[in-house]
């Protein structure tokens, strides 16, 4: 909305007059004598704005003819010269240095107006004519839209001068030089303008480098122990076959094959890990960039267009509103009633009036302006209320907002499902660890035992205890599953990839986890519900005139007139008043989309403007507030439901027109018009039986999902009114209440938004999926029963219920209305915190819909907070965990669909990698300790592969399955829900008995089983580890396929066609399965197998298939009573050795304890001997901290307790 404020002429003064300035060539001096305060940086005149306040410390200021005299500085700096006000700092010495600037100011320069705010930067700059001349720009019309390249320069002398003369003269378009530039030539839009102060864009924050990755991945400490054991193994293995001659009869030694084999596959994990984050980095990096994205108004060449915020430039005109985020630096051109949250930028809690430019430029002009003046617009800040337009100043890394963010770039944090995996990781590993360590000390002792008898070399003794080494580091690699948070990054990536596709732009990762465990959704009903496009079908024009245009209201009533016949009735005075209401009442404007003149801004609002353009003559909004002088304006408020603006009449008089919800605007008229067709505007008082008849109609327009928007308006004969309260800021600005009463009614005003078709169906599909949905809206009871009906929110026993009543419930009131609780009308931001915060203390995970500024502490306090990208505000947004692109309630569907795919994806990885540790470890372990040669039947490079196969490809596999319309056939999950529920521990377990089983059969009986004679031919024996090694992965591929599945139904290939990752990665499993078996060798330490020995293979693997078909029928409640009954027979054996480990260490603890203070007190002797004195307290605190130690050490393993979902 553009506001024209107009101002009394400034007077010219000598000290504005360019004729008075000193001869000096010097641009940036004047006639002053050095001030004695000048120089201080930490006193009273540079003082920072945030403590700021009026001074009273004598300073000496000159003017221009006049004697140096003491007089009391009114702002901070006033004392300071043109050239003192814009002194560069040494930090950002090169902002004020710019090759080739056709403006007359520097970077550095614009940003002395805010680093920290700075009237004195901004009288030197010459206020906002000066900014405007020198910037090329115009305050009113914006930027040229058809600016490229300048071949000339304004100076930095000709934009002040503009600035003092608040004019153009002849004189001063004689100082515009011509550039001697190179870049003449090029015509690129607004070129000089991005190459001078840049464009509204921070650098996005430095990537990882794919090598950078690739050796975070080999940063691993478990994978560099191993790598450092398999050189060793390689260098022995080396030196056996070059450095020893092998004993007659065999062949040359090939151990060096293993080390090799496991660097090799060493490698092929860090690439892959490595590949796989570069993957992810790159998609969160394009997510990062779309989430920063946003539109904002602005003027060029006098037409308001939206553009991104990422095309703002310096000489931009934005408009302002209340909600918006302040994309970049400037200073207000003209502005009602604004007030920003700077807290951000300043620390200063309070809201912060704006001041027009040429407000404070007058009271500088005067001598009277003071430190309270405050004319900046800070970026990154927020509108708190009014509305105004602001000169760009600054943008992107020159501007307030840019500086920050680019000194506070920090990591993306873990979310909450992700930090749970790790800790779980963790304690799988410190389980597979004790494991492995333990499988160390067994075969380290007997390798020690036998050691005596051991014929062999020491190389080969040192490579047999390499082989024990290498075999325990390996068990450790397959026991950490570090796949699992890859897994839920992986899972978390794809989802919001995806859901932004779907118009979901996910701001919070963690609201995709929490989505879909969401038990609740509070929606908004316009734009949300509804399809946002409102146009007027109905109403009444003061008490007499009804009409509407829509076929189903007419109810073959013949008082009922058409649209078109019912204003024509309208005498020109009428429609004035009509039009004066409807067009500078509003927040609204005109803009172009595609070429075509529309109406951006509210809905509601641009429905009434079309109105008027289409039957109260209304040619232009622009033109219309032209002429109209505005000396208040009330922002809509949504506690109070309306907006308003005072308006000056060509009489002299004073009127105030109000719009707002019908039924509350009809509390406070007492008039009303007797003649709408007649010139002369005659009132009268409304009788008690017209305001009930206009009751009885609002309710009947309600009834037919019409939202009901009357007008008001009163006449004053002076502004304020006498007796009024006034704003403490402006004794200009009346109090609402004070005068929002005794006012006329104009008429009433039936708009219609339609339902959304897709609404009722996906209402169906969110309670079918357990989840209640409810309408909160500011509509009146009527108008949202009816479409919460038509929704299939309202059912017959459901609850609506208005905000005003509902506030003032008591806690438990509330908790017994609340289950039944639908509709909530007439409601405000606060009705719905408090709806938000009473759900989630009932143990309700909490999904609310947001678009105005107020909604803001809902949208934090909820669980998942939606906002609305179309018609939601920027602080909205920025408080939201998701924003809806195209503010339809099916996204939100779409949303809880992905948010348990995402829970889904991490169940299905988990239940697979548990299965294959528990297995890996113990076959390794078992199989290691019974062979006499302390070999595991799965060797190093072997567990390598299947630790791949585990960790990486499973969770790109399992990851990337999208969800189906079935995913919501079943409840929410409560907040209490386990990570790993009692039927993935029957799936786990169960098939982790299933592969030992076959495997063990297959190792210790094998032989016998197929009638092998390895005694006699060692080969058979290499072929039946081969064929333990091949049946144990082939497991783990069909074990997969069970994992699709969460719940006891058996179809475990549905959907699979449709996901691609899955096919291509079991197809890589499967031919690299086949390609090592083939050619592995030596390096995996297998042999060819023939067709027969492939099918035992395959026939072993598939029927872990028909299990997992065996166990979901076995019912989760028996398998909840036997898992119970095993932990209590568990943990009564665990207690009491727990207790009995913690007595027998607390004298080793305490040992431990004396050790350490007998060792500092030690220490701090000899240090005394030295010369050396030692702080006392650094030495107690230091002795507490190496006492605490063993503490630490030796806390005890929480018990580990079996959870269920019922």
């Amino acid at each position: 909305m553009t506001i024209y404020i107009r101002t009394p002429p400034l007077e010219e003064s000598p000290c504005s007059d360019p004729t008075y300035s000193s001869s000096n060539p010097a641009l940036l001096s004047l006639r002053v004598p050095p001030s004695p305060t000048a120089a201080s940086l930490d006193g009273e005149t540079l003082r920072s704005r945030a403590g700021s306040f009026v001074s009273t410390a004598d300073t000496k200021r000159s003017r221009a003819y006049s004697d140096v005299s003491t007089v009391q500085c009114s702002y901070d700096g006033e004392e300071l010269t043109a050239e003192e006000a814009l002194r560069p700092y040494k930090v950002d010495e090169k902002d004020f240095e710019v090759e080739d600037n056709p403006f007359a100011f520097s970077p550095g320069q614009l940003n002395r107006l805010l680093h920290p705010k700075s009237l004195a930067a901004y009288k030197a700059l010459g206020g906002i004519k000066g900014l405007e001349t020198g910037l090329r720009t115009d305050a009113v019309l914006g930027l040229s839209a058809n600016e490229e390249n300048i071949v000339d320069r304004i100076t930095f002398k000709e934009a002040t001068l503009a600035g003092k003369r608040r004019k153009f003269t002849p004189e001063i378009d004689q100082m515009r030089e011509t550039i001697p530039t190179t870049k003449q030539g090029l015509k690129e839009p607004y070129g000089d303008r991005k190459r001078v102060y840049k464009d509204n864009r921070l650098p996005a924050k430095k990537s990882l480098s794919i090598w950078k990755l690739f050796w975070n991945a080999f940063n691993d400490r478990i994978l560099l122990l191993l790598t450092a054991a398999a050189v060793i193994s390689l260098a022995l293995g080396i030196y056996e076959a070059v450095g020893q001659k092998p004993a007659p009869g065999q062949s040359q030694s090939v151990d060096w094959v293993e080390g090799l084999a496991i660097l090799v596959a060493v490698i092929l994990v860090v690439l892959v890990t490595g590949l796989n984050d570069y993957q992810r980095e790159k998609q969160f990096v394009i997510l990062n960039a779309k989430k920063e994205d946003r539109e904002v108004k602005v003027i060029r060449s006098g037409r308001t267009v939206q553009i991104s915020v990422f095309d703002v430039m310096v000489g931009d005109v934005i408009h302002l509103e209340a909600g918006d985020l302040i994309p970049a630096d400037g200073v207000l051109v003209a502005g009602h009633s604004l007030r920003c949250d700077e807290s951000s930028a300043t620390g200063e809690s309070d809201a912060m009036k704006k001041m027009t430019g040429d407000e404070v430029w007058r009271h500088l002009e005067q001598g009277t302006a003071s430190s309270k003046l405050d004319p900046f617009i800070i970026s990154g800040t927020k509108v708190l209320e009014g509305v105004g337009t602001c000169l760009v100043t600054s943008v992107g890394v020159n501007s307030s907002y840019g500086k920050i963010m680019v000194s506070l770039q920090t990591e993306t944090e873990d979310t909450p499902l992700q930090i749970k995996l790790a800790k779980m990781a963790n304690w799988i590993g410190y389980i597979g660890s004790a494991a492995a360590g333990l499988l160390f000390v067994i075969l380290l002792i007997r390798f020690l035992l036998g050691l005596s008898g051991n014929p062999a070399s020491s190389a080969m003794k040192g490579s047999q205890f390499l082989n024990i080494l290498i075999v325990a580091i390996t068990i450790i690699v397959v026991a950490v599953p570090e796949g699992l948070p890859v897994a839920v990054t992986l899972a978390l990536s794809f989802a919001t990839k995806r859901m932004l596709k779907e118009n979901n732009l996910v701001r919070k990762l963690r609201a995709c986890e929490t989505m879909g465990n969401a038990t609740t959704i509070c929606s908004d009903k316009t734009g949300t519900l509804t399809q946002n496009k409102m146009t007027v079908v109905a109403g009444t024009l003061s008490t007499q005139i009804e009409f509407s245009r829509a076929a189903g209201l007419l109810d073959g009533d013949k008082n009922i007139l058409s649209l078109g016949k019912a204003f024509s009735l309208l005498s020109s005075s009428a429609k004035d008043l009509f039009r004066q209401s409807i067009a500078i009442n509003s927040t609204a404007f005109e803009g172009l989309e595609d070429g075509k003149n529309i109406f951006i801004g509210s809905k509601t609002e641009t429905a009434l403007l079309t109105l008027a353009k289409e039957n109260l003559g209304m040619d232009t909004v622009a033109e219309e507030r032209a002429v109209s002088e505005v000396v208040q304006l009330y922002p809509f408020d949504s506690n109070r439901k309306c907006m308003g603006v005072v308006v000056r009449l060509p009489t002299g008089d004073y009127r105030f027109l109000v719009k707002g919800a019908a039924e509350i605007m009809l509390t406070n008229a007492t008039k009303q018009l007797i003649d709408p067709a007649g010139e002369s505007l005659e009132v009268a008082s409304m009788p008690a039986s017209t305001n009930k008849q206009i009751n009885l109609k609002i309710t009947d327009y309600a009834r037919q999902s019409l939202r009901t928007i009357a007008l008001l308006y009163r006449d004053f004969q002076q502004w304020p009114p006498n007796g009024v309260r006034v704003s403490k800021d402006d004794k200009q600005m009346a109090d609402f209440e004070d005068v929002c009463h005794d006012m006329t009614f104009l008429g009433v005003l039936g708009i219609q938004d339609p339902l959304r078709e897709e609404v009722p169906y996906a209402v169906k599909k969110c309670q079918d999926a357990g989840i209640v949905v409810r309408m909160v809206t500011g509509d009146n009871i009527t108008t949202a029963t009816a479409i919460a009906t038509q929704c299939g929110i309202k059912t017959s026993e459901g609850i609506a219920i208005e905000g005003p009543r509902f506030r003032q419930l008591s806690s438990t009131e509330m908790d017994e209305v609340l289950p039944n609780l639908q509709v909530l009308a007439r409601s405000s931001p606060l009705d719905k915190q408090i709806l938000v915060s009473r759900l989630k203390h009932l143990g309700e995970t909490v999904a609310v819909t947001g678009d105005g500024t107020n909604d803001a502490p809902a949208l934090k306090a909820a669980d998942i907070g939606f906002s609305m990208g179309i018609a939601g505000t920027e602080v909205a947004k920025e408080a939201s965990s998701i924003i809806l692109m195209d503010d339809n309630f099916s996204s939100i569907v779409k949303a809880i669909m992905w948010g348990r795919s995402v829970n889904d994806a991490v169940a299905k990885f988990l239940q697979f990698q548990i299965t294959v540790n528990i297995t890996a470890v113990i076959l390794a372990f078992v199989s290691a300790v019974a062979s006499p040669s302390s070999h595991s039947v799965l060797s190093a490079v072997q567990l390598l592969w299947v630790n791949l196969i585990m960790d990486t490809f499973a969770a790109l596999a399992l990851a990337t399955d999208a969800p189906t319309d079935k995913i919501l056939d079943r409840k929410p999950s409560p907040k209490s829900a386990p990570l790993i529920t009692t039927n993935m521990w029957k799936m786990i377990l169960g098939q982790a008995v299933y592969q030992l089983v076959v495997t063990f059969s297959l190792y210790f009986a094998g032989a016998s089983i197929l009638g092998y004679d390895v005694v006699k031919n060692p080969l058979l024996q290499t072929q039946l580890d081969t064929m333990v090694f091949n049946t144990f992965v082939w497991m783990q591929i069909f074990n997969e396929l069970n994992n699709r599945r969460l719940d006891n139904k058996l179809n475990i290939f549905e959907g699979v066609l449709h996901n691609q990752f899955f096919l291509v990665i079991n197809a890589i499993m499967v031919a690299g399965q086949i390609l090592i078996v083939f050619v592995g060798g030596t390096a995996f330490q297998i042999t060819r197998i023939n067709g027969t020995q492939w099918a035992v293979c395959l026939l072993c693997a598939v029927p872990c298939l028909a299990w997992a078909m065996v166990l979901r029928f076995v019912p989760d409640p028996w398998t909840e009573r036997l898992f119970t009954a095993v932990g209590r027979v568990f943990f009564a054996i665990y207690e009491p050795a727990a207790t009995a480990v913690a007595v027998v260490c607390r004298p080793v603890r305490t040992g431990c304890k004396g050790v350490g203070r007998l060792f500092l007190r030690l220490f701090s002797k000899k240090s005394r001997e030295a010369g050396s004195a030692v702080d006392e307290e650094t030495a107690t605190t230091a002795a507490g901290s190496l006492a605490a130690l063993p503490v630490e050490m030796s806390r005890a393993i929480p018990p580990i307790t079996f959870t269920t979902m019922d």
